[in-house]
């Protein structure tokens, strides 16, 4: 395999760089093959206690969103709002928005980026913490996108009688999202609100 000639940073030649630019493309090609390796691992190492796994999980609230008409945008961040569970427990949150914050709509990757704080409505109060903890955003635009994806999608997907879709379902959609071209402005739409679909 051919190397770059230096061994700190700024001894690197324009030769170096190009070779690196070459052999990213190649790297960034496989990222939905990373990604949906990561999925699978979210059902080998998963929080115990809940009936169903983080797959499970997942699974349904792309299902539920897939099955009430949502865009690819939507689907894709059901499937991997909690992509970050197994690196960053205490932020999974974050994590996961910065994995598709490059190719999906701005007002999707806030939502996944802003889901943990907004779950809370539904348990904080069993721990004496603030369960309007979310209301901090309420002036946010994308506040009301955010609570409803908690309410129709996230919350209401730990039923281990739901039949989800699988994951391989899934797989041309996030070939498709990830290849797409990173931070295009045609995609990311800051501002816009799109919400969610209504419910039929």
């Amino acid at each position: 395999m051919r190397t770059v000639s230096f061994k700190e940073m700024k001894r690197g030649t324009r030769e170096d760089y190009q070779l690196l630019e070459e052999m990213e493309k190649s790297y960034h090609a496989l990222t939905a093959s990373r990604v949906m390796a990561e999925l699978r691992r979210l059902d080998e190492d998963s929080l115990s206690g809940y009936k169903i796994t983080r797959l499970e999980h997942s699974l349904q609230s792309a299902t539920r969103a897939l099955r009430d008409g949502a865009d690819d945008d939507w689907i894709i961040g059901a499937l991997l709002h909690d992509i970050g569970d197994g690196l960053a427990p205490k932020n999974h949150d974050r994590f996961s928005a910065e994995v598709i914050r490059p190719f999906v709509r701005e007002e999707v990757s806030w939502v996944v980026e802003h889901h943990g704080i907004f779950q809370m409505l539904y348990y904080a109060d069993h721990y004496g913490w603030d369960k309007n903890a979310r209301d901090r955003y309420r002036d946010n635009i994308y506040f009301n996108s955010c609570a409803e994806f908690c309410e129709r999608w996230d919350q209401a997907s730990f039923d281990p009688d739901y039949e989800n879709e699988p994951l391989s379902h899934f797989a041309e959609l996030v070939e498709t999202v990830f290849a797409r071209g990173a931070y295009d402005p045609e995609i990311l739409q800051p501002g816009v609100v799109k919400g969610l679909p209504p419910v039929s």
